[in-house]
């Protein structure tokens, strides 16, 4: 069966790019919903393979959002990235909680984990339709990437104080990363921008070192009970400069994306709708609907004003982008579900949220609201 499943995958992720083509939408939600649909009807399930792959898949994406973030844009608009991430975060975490705990009834930790897991910015469907539609060339690309940053740095400290038991696997991981961060920034560009010591030899080495990378943490995370997200994103952008400076750097990077956009990432956002159990969010429904609904009021309200205070153009866009959730909040709400916080309703009621809020704001986001005559932002 892994190999029909291998053909079926295939064959999913051919159609979302050919409709995502037609329809002018982010590639990544068309797969979500492939991944939502194929996983109800039965058609595919989820292999081990699979699951290592987009969890791969997740932090590769991760990484490459880093290396999107412009430090020097962040640092001359600070304010404005600071308070649009924070506030993403803050409000979402604390009125989900509130909902969740006192009109829902569930146990303080499951409603925390809840608070926690719906406060997130999915880097991933962020990343891809911005690099979808081009944006990164503009000051709402970079500021919308680096309140995204902020806001699943708010998450991952959360999820760590709130829920991750201090021993000595997980500082292990905290120094092995700080270790690996300091020698990648020092000595990176050797692989990724030195033509003399790669001597113009097809090797993919940049790929290879990259996913070497990547995986280390992944590894030391796993061994801690921790999550790889943080440190990934750091690397991310600690190595921007160099993959966005001269040409070999920039060569090293398309090759990554290649990679990544052809192989990898679509298997995590198709996984990722798989997840999605129909029949158990319908016996549901009504709590769904309240929790998705106060979500996305909550995200409004975190991000709408500030947004509309300091950037004054394309508000609705930037506010939409910032309320759609997946990437952490899948690997919060699977974390939460492993150590017994929540049960397999709980994780359908949560994961669905966190699809819908993928799929639903980034279509509206798309259609109606993509900035224009973007040559004025700047």
């Amino acid at each position: 069966m892994a190999d029909l499943y291998l053909v079926i995958l295939g064959i999913l992720v051919f159609l979302s790019s050919l409709i995502s083509v037609r329809l002018g939408l982010s590639v990544s939600v068309i797969e979500i919903v492939f991944g939502v649909i194929a996983g109800n009807l039965g058609i595919i399930h989820s292999e081990t393979w699979m699951i290592f792959i987009a969890s791969f898949g997740g932090i590769l994406l991760t990484f490459l959002s880093g290396t999107e973030i412009d430090v020097k844009l962040m640092r001359e608009k600070f304010k404005e990235t600071f308070l649009i991430g924070f506030l993403s975060f803050l409000i979402p975490f604390i009125l989900i909680f509130l909902v969740v705990h006192f009109l829902v009834g569930w146990n303080l930790m499951a409603s925390l984990l809840a608070g926690t897991a719906l406060s997130e910015t999915s880097i991933a469907v962020v990343y891809s339709t911005l690099l979808q539609q081009n944006l990164f060339r503009y000051d709402i690309g970079k500021i919308l990437m680096g309140a995204t940053f902020i806001t699943n740095i708010c998450t991952a400290i959360a999820l760590s104080i709130l829920f991750t038991s201090p021993n000595i696997y997980i500082i292990i991981f905290y120094a092995v990363s700080i270790l690996l961060l300091v020698l990648a920034f020092k000595y990176s560009y050797k692989f990724l921008d030195n033509s003399k010591f790669l001597k113009e030899k097809v090797l993919e080495i940049e790929i290879k070192y990259i996913f070497l990378l990547l995986f280390i943490l992944m590894f030391f995370a796993a061994l801690g009970g921790g999550q790889a997200i943080l440190p990934v994103f750091i690397l991310g952008m600690l190595l921007s400069n160099t993959l966005n400076g001269k040409s070999n750097g920039q060569k090293a990077k398309e090759r990554i994306k290649t990679v990544a956009f052809a192989v990898v990432t679509p298997v995590f956002f198709i996984v990722g709708g798989m997840k999605v159990s129909i029949p158990l969010v319908i016996s549901g429904i009504g709590i769904f609907i309240l929790i998705f609904a106060f979500r996305q009021v909550a995200k409004f309200i975190g991000v709408y004003f500030v947004t509309k205070k300091y950037l004054d153009s394309n508000t609705n866009y930037v506010t939409l982008m910032m309320s759609t959730g997946l990437t952490f909040g899948l690997i919060a709400t699977l974390f939460g579900l492993n150590i017994g916080l929540i049960d397999t309703y709980s994780y359908s009621i949560l994961t669905g949220v966190l699809v819908l809020s993928a799929v639903l704001p980034t279509i509206i986001a798309q259609k109606w609201f993509t900035p224009k005559h973007l040559e004025d932002l700047n």
